[in-house]
């Protein structure tokens, strides 16, 4: 089992959902991202998802396009983020998901990248605009190394379809809780009640953390009880450094949304 499904099942032994915090690499600069990065370990996140900065990311609204491009423009690529995964798997061991767009793996190769993500303490992949249909390769080099390739599961994604995804996923699955880009919203969509229960009917033991849109504690509570095994949040925590938060905020902040994770009190 990997260290991924290792950090849900130990959730889910204390009753409680997994929570997952997203940050870009390198934002506002290196130094700052890896005081917020382990921020968010202190205040209880028990997995991190890393943005490796790209020019064009398609599915994030405007709060991680703007961060993308401040990380980009102080010199972050792909290498400088393997870089700071190694720096901050020394001081932390929480299981790491790097996010991002095919572009750049491609680039390094599929092999290559999958094996320096290893080699600096990933344990996850996720590819947000590699179809499934398209993924064969980057699965089969990934299920050969070790590594979790996470697919993303949209509402829109039903019956066989989804049961293909979830098939084809590792670690988790991604649930997009609503249509169109990442980024906070005040209340999350209706009918994700339904959404998670049908989700996790295709999963199986596949554990199902949902993002997009969640910008706090409430949301947070929302998708523990209705049946998730995971809640995603990124945006919020990216909106709040953008506005001078601090590193102690921050911890203070995830330590709100770690409690809204314990099912007996969501």
């Amino acid at each position: 089992m990997s260290r991924i499904r290792e950090a849900f099942r130990s959730c889910a032994s204390r009753d409680e959902g997994a929570l997952i915090c997203y940050l870009t690499a390198g934002y506002p600069d290196r130094e700052r991202f890896e005081e917020h990065f382990l921020a968010c370990v202190e205040g209880g996140a028990d997995l991190m998802e890393i943005g490796v900065p790209f020019s064009d990311p398609v599915a994030d609204g405007p709060t991680i396009q703007r961060t993308s491009q401040v990380a980009l423009s102080n010199g972050m690529t792909p290498a400088r983020v393997f870089d700071c995964v190694s720096a901050l798997r020394k001081k932390s061991a929480v299981p790491i998901v790097l996010m991002g767009y095919y572009n750049p793996i491609f680039r390094l190769g599929d092999a290559n990248f999958v094996r320096r993500s290893l080699e600096a303490g990933v344990e996850g992949l996720i590819v947000a605009d590699m179809p499934l249909e398209e993924s064969s390769e980057l699965r089969s080099i990934c299920l050969d190394q070790g590594m979790d390739l996470i697919q993303l599961a949209s509402p829109l994604s039903q019956g066989r379809r989804l049961q293909q995804i979830c098939s084809a996923s590792q670690g988790y699955l991604y649930l997009v809780s609503a249509l169109g880009t990442t980024g906070a919203r005040s209340s999350l969509a209706k009918g994700l009640s339904h959404l998670i229960e049908r989700t996790k009917r295709a999963a199986g033991p596949l554990p199902v953390a949902v993002g997009f849109g969640i910008s706090g504690p409430k949301q947070v509570g929302q998708v523990i009880r209705a049946g998730a095994d995971g809640a995603i949040i990124g945006s919020a925590l990216l909106t709040a450094i953008i506005d001078g938060g601090t590193p102690l905020q921050t911890s203070d902040f995830v330590s709100q949304l770690k409690s809204a994770t314990n099912r007996r009190h969501a």
